[in-house]
């Protein structure tokens, strides 16, 4: 059975890179009917938060990215890691080093200055040491010294490292405490993990891994090591580019499945193709489809696909998510009112939730300003009869409905014999500030009579002060 993972390290937010790793691991898993863990790789002590760990979760659950076991915490495996420490050194494939650092900062200065890489000279290699109270000792992984160790890659291909090149790695601590090669590897194969799908910062780490794993007559791997996430600039995406934790793009209104969609394109292809449902995603998902070089991240891509998602999805799905944010943004409204039109209308034309209830806040706040062009076009002299006569009307109007009201926007065109236009658009920019909306009669009732009264005062107000009438 097929088995992949996701290890996050809990030091800070779910990043767009380790969402697309995620993703991959995912699709891949369900592709092929195998499992998907989730792996908390919290040793780092100092950095890692409890606060960091939610977040993780809380982004793999907004995005829908369940697994089949874990989430798993290296921390709670301390003493596994120290009982396969202790057989490697047993087994003679490790062993305790004393070198203190003063020695080891002079060792790789003078081989930085022999223009040599910097490496352990394993003065301590065959020394045979043991614990010692008192001494400061690391455990060191005897790494072989002749050969090549080899693995395939499904994105780079056939790699191959001299073992020359590796020197004996620190496996644990003068504490004790595991680093992140040997952790891993015990992991992979307790876990019992098939394919190991990370970003190809990691590349450098999978020779000296797989020569653990061997040392531990364990099962190695596949590997896919995916090149990193770029910014539009050519260098690593960073806070410079924008938002990059996951959960920073739900806040500013995109949808799940838009994210999930634009992540595996980050990456991956199949053809021409840009909008995938997450069947989709399943069913079409390869390794060998995995890019070869590296993605750039474009956020008016982003846009287009998350505006693709907010006119497709049911419009009920949307209402919600748009009354959702009205409440994060602590705005009181009328739960039963009829968002439908003005909904619908609005998500054609914004590419976010955000932008989306940004265009239709004049429903539930007063504006402070006019839009600049429309003001000007309508907002003049001319709009004062209309305005004055609708303002008398819907006074007067005891039932607040939209048949209502548009009798009495018809009646105004009539009794000033103009055409619609001369009426609704005035009206329009008095109640909204802009000159876009859903049919103005249906915008005055959302709006509610003493709302639409109070701002067609206002617009009164404003056209007779700039026109000096």
């Amino acid at each position: 059975m097929i088995k992949t993972r996701f290890a996050p390290s809990p030091t800070g937010v779910l990043h767009v890179g380790g969402a697309r790793t995620a993703l991959f691991c995912w699709l891949y898993s369900r592709k092929t009917n195998g499992k998907f863990v989730l792996r908390i790789e919290d040793t780092d002590l100092e950095r890692s938060t409890p606060e960091s760990v939610q977040a993780i979760l809380e982004a793999m659950d907004w995005l829908g990215l369940d697994y089949d076991e874990g989430p798993y915490y290296q921390t709670r495996c301390f003493d596994r890691y120290r009982e396969v420490i202790g057989q490697l050194v047993e087994q003679g494939h490790a062993y305790f080093c004393q070198c203190p650092k003063q020695r080891l900062e002079e060792l790789r200065k003078r081989q930085m200055a022999d223009k040599q890489k910097p490496r352990y000279d394993g003065c301590c290699r065959d020394l045979g040491l043991r614990p010692e109270a008192g001494v400061a000792m690391v455990v060191r992984f005897r790494n072989p010294r002749q050969g090549v160790v080899s693995f395939t890659d499904h994105v780079k291909g056939e790699v191959s490292v001299s073992n020359q090149e590796l020197d004996d790695l620190i496996i644990a601590r003068s504490d004790g405490s595991p680093t992140y090669n040997l952790s891993v590897v015990v992991d992979d194969m307790d876990m019992g993990i098939t394919h190991v799908l990370r970003g190809d910062d990691h590349v450098n780490n999978t020779p000296r891994q797989v020569n653990i794993l061997r040392a531990l007559d364990a099962e190695v791997p596949g590997y896919a090591h995916v090149p990193m996430i770029l910014g539009d600039d050519g260098k690593r995406l960073s806070k410079r580019h924008g938002a990059v934790g996951v959960m920073e793009y739900f806040e500013a209104g995109y949808l799940p499945e838009a994210m999930l969609n634009y992540l595996v394109r980050l990456g991956w292809s199949h053809g021409d193709q840009e909008i995938f449902t997450r069947t989709q995603m399943i069913e079409l998902f390869s390794l060998d489809g995995l890019n070869k070089s590296a993605s750039s991240f474009n956020t008016e891509k982003l846009n287009w696909i998350n505006q693709q998602y907010l006119m497709s999805e049911p419009l009920t799905n949307i209402i919600g998510l748009v009354k959702q944010r009205l409440k994060r943004l602590g705005l009181a409204y009328d739960e039963t009112l009829d968002l439908t039109t003005v909904v619908d209308l609005y998500r054609q034309r914004v590419s976010t939730v955000n932008e989306l209830v940004d265009s239709i806040l004049y429903c539930f706040q007063d504006f402070t300003s006019y839009d600049e062009k429309a003001a000007a076009k309508v907002l003049k002299p001319s709009a004062l009869a209309p305005l004055r006569r609708l303002l008398d009307r819907f006074q007067a109007l005891e039932s607040w409905d939209v048949t209502e009201i548009h009798a009495v926007i018809e009646a105004v065109t009539v009794e000033l014999e103009v055409g619609m236009g001369k009426v609704g658009q005035p009206l329009r920019v008095a109640v909204t500030g802009g000159s876009f909306s859903p049919p103005i009669d249906q915008t005055v009732e959302l709006l509610g009579k003493d709302r639409s009264i109070a701002r067609i005062e206002r617009a009164i107000e404003y056209v007779s002060v700039k026109g000096g009438v």
